[in-house]
């Protein structure tokens, strides 16, 4: 579920920037949080109602969520061993912001706030994966634990929360790091593990009943 939510893309590379160039970063996270948990939301109640409808689909959407979570590792591998990687180079004042996190002066905002809010409400609700992801297949993992999923619901939601938080915040420390294409190499290969073996923990339970 948190590999999902972590899952390197154009929402998340939009939140590390703003974060490594501290510009508007809280209207930033609370956008990217507070939709992501009308979606999970959303998801969780339109799939958790057929379910109720048709038990039958609890089977369905096991496999459909196991194969999409191992779909989305190979995809996760491939970006890993993609001939040069994936690299995120900083806006010049960057550079900066990371003197001035060693005592220098801090970065003064170069980008207006409306700009910033209409971008990241297009990367959110205009970005089909976010759909894919958090309606259809966090929504359909949901389904599956039955009264419970609810609870899952909420620990998708406080996950999201946390993981938009400390992208945001953390950016200005990572930045660093992030902008070499191994170090997103070593990222997406961890995502890619944790998808695949949630894929198959996922679909186990069908084998076994």
């Amino acid at each position: 579920m948190y590999s999902l939510i972590i899952a390197v893309g154009a929402q998340n590379v939009f939140v590390l920037r703003q974060g490594m160039r501290r510009e508007h970063v809280l209207p930033v996270v609370l956008i990217c949080a507070v939709s992501d948990a009308l979606l999970v939301l959303a998801g969780t109640a339109g799939l958790g109602y057929l379910v109720n409808s048709a038990p039958w689909l609890i089977v369905v959407a096991r496999w459909a969520g196991g194969i999409s979570l191992v779909v989305y590792g190979i995809f996760a591998a491939r970006r890993a061993w993609a001939k040069g990687g994936e690299s995120l180079v900083a806006d010049p004042e960057a550079d900066a912001a990371d003197a001035a996190a060693s005592g220098g002066t801090a970065l003064a905002t170069k980008t207006r706030l409306a700009p910033v809010i209409l971008a990241t409400l297009a990367f959110t609700w205009l970005n089909p994966n976010v759909y894919l992801d958090t309606v259809l297949l966090i929504g359909g993992i949901a389904a599956t634990h039955g009264d419970q999923r609810w609870m899952f619901a909420a620990g998708a939601i406080i996950g999201s929360i946390t993981w938009f938080f400390a992208l945001g915040y953390g950016a200005r420390y990572l930045g660093r790091w992030l902008r070499t294409p191994r170090a997103w190499r070593i990222l997406d290969t961890a995502i890619a593990v944790l998808l695949v073996t949630m894929g198959i923990a996922l679909v186990v339970p069908v084998f076994a009943g």
